[in-house]
C-alpha cells in the first residue's frame, strides 16, 4: 500500500496494491499494523458503516464530537465519489480548510480521516456503493455538521447546487464559524 501525505496533517490517501491475474484481482484492504505505521496513528477501528447513493447525492458535512469523536477509513466499493475532509481542530493552522480525493471502484483508494475533521461525500457516478471504518462508536447526541457550502470553506462540489440531493437535516447545518465545537 502506498501512503501519500495530503497538506492537512492526519490526514492520507491510501492507494493499495493490487495483484491480478486470469481471475480478476486481490488486494490487502486493510492491516491494523501497517496503516498505524504509515500513518502514526493508534487507530483501531470498531464500527463498519455502508451507503448506497445515487448521483448528486451529498452527505456532510458531519463529525461526532468529545468523547465521541470519530476516525474513519473510508472507500467505494462501487462507482465514484469527490470526499471532503474540513480540518475543525481547535488552534490547528490549517483550521478551516479543506482536501478533496476522488475515490472510485476502479482506482480502490481510500482516504484517512482523523479525528478533529468534518467528513462528506458527494456522489458523481450514476451510483455509489460507500464503505467506512469508524475508530468509535456512532453517539446521536454527539452529532456535529457543518453546511456544504459555507463560502469560509469554499469546496468546489463540481455539480450545481440545483442538482444537489442534500438530506433536509443537512440543508439546515450552520456554518463553521457557527458549528459545535468538536472537543
Amino acid at each position: 500500500m502506498n501512503f501519500i501525505k495530503t497538506e492537512l496533517e492526519g490526514c492520507f490517501i491510501i492507494e493499495p496494491k493490487l495483484i491480478y491475474d486470469g481471475r480478476g484481482y486481490f488486494m490487502e484492504s486493510f492491516n491494523e499494523k501497517l496503516f498505524n505505521d504509515k500513518t502514526g496513528s493508534d487507530t483501531h477501528f470498531v464500527q463498519d458503516n455502508q451507503s448506497y447513493s445515487t448521483r448528486g447525492v451529498l452527505r456532510g458535512l458531519h463529525y461526532q464530537t468529545g468523547d465521541h469523536a470519530q476516525a474513519k477509513l473510508v472507500r467505494v466499493l462501487h462507482g465514484e465519489v469527490l470526499d471532503v475532509a474540513v480540518d475543525i481542530r481547535p488552534g490547528s493552522p490549517t483550521f478551516g480548510r479543506h482536501v478533496d480525493v476522488i475515490l472510485s471502484g476502479e482506482n480502490q483508494r481510500q482516504f484517512f480521516v482523523p479525528r478533529g475533521f468534518a467528513h462528506g461525500f458527494l456522489v458523481l457516478s450514476d451510483t455509489a456503493t460507500f464503505f467506512y471504518k469508524c475508530d468509535n462508536f456512532y453517539n446521536k447526541e454527539s452529532e456535529g455538521g457543518i453546511m456544504y457550502n459555507d463560502p469560509d470553506i469554499g469546496i468546489n462540489w463540481q455539480f450545481d447546487a440545483e442538482t444537489l440531493i442534500i438530506s433536509e437535516k443537512d440543508q439546515f447545518l450552520p456554518n463553521l464559524a457557527n458549528a459545535r465545537e468538536i472537543w
